[in-house]
C-alpha cells in the first residue's frame, strides 16, 4: 500500500503570504505548486535536490526550484520552495519560498514593475540598473 503524506507549515502564516506573492507575481509557479507538487508530495513523490538527509531519523530536506522567468532569476535569484519530509511521520513540512525577501515585500505592498519584472521599493534602482544591464548584455 502506498503511503499518503499529509502537508504542514513550519510557519503557515508567513509559508502563505509567500505563496500569495508567487500568485501574484508567478502565475506558472503557483499552478504547478498547487497541481502538480503539492499532489506529488502528498502521494510520497518528492521533487527537488536533496540538500540534508537523516536516514536514521528519516528526515530529508529538499530545494525545488520553482519556474521562473530567465530575468527574475537573473535580477533576485531562482524561486526556491524548501520543504523537509519527515518519513516516520509521513509530512511534508513546507519551510519556506525563496527570495524571502521580494515575496515578502511583494506580499505586503503592490510592487511596480519594470520591463516586466517587479521592483523592490527599497532598492527601486539597484534592480532597475540590474534590468537595464542584462537587457544590454543580450543585445
Amino acid at each position: 500500500m502506498k503511503k499518503s503524506y499529509i502537508i504542514e507549515y513550519l510557519n503557515e502564516n508567513e509559508f502563505r503570504k509567500k505563496e500569495r506573492a508567487v500568485k501574484k507575481y508567478n502565475m506558472l509557479a503557483y499552478k504547478k505548486l498547487i497541481f502538480e507538487f503539492y499532489p506529488d508530495f502528498r502521494e510520497g513523490i518528492f521533487n527537488g535536490v536533496i540538500k540534508s538527509k537523516n536516514t536514521s531519523e528519516g528526515i530529508t530536506k529538499y530545494e525545488l526550484k520553482l519556474p521562473t522567468d530567465i530575468m527574475f532569476s537573473k535580477v533576485y535569484e531562482d524561486l526556491i520552495l524548501h520543504y523537509t519530509v519527515y518519513e516516520n511521520q509521513n509530512i511534508v513540512m513546507l519551510d519556506t519560498i525563496t527570495p524571502e525577501d521580494i515575496l515578502t515585500e511583494g506580499h505586503q505592498k503592490e510592487l511596480t514593475t519594470y520591463k516586466g519584472i517587479p521592483i523592490s521599493k527599497s532598492h527601486a534602482e539597484k534592480d532597475m540598473f540590474k534590468i537595464n544591464l542584462l537587457n544590454m548584455l543580450e543585445k
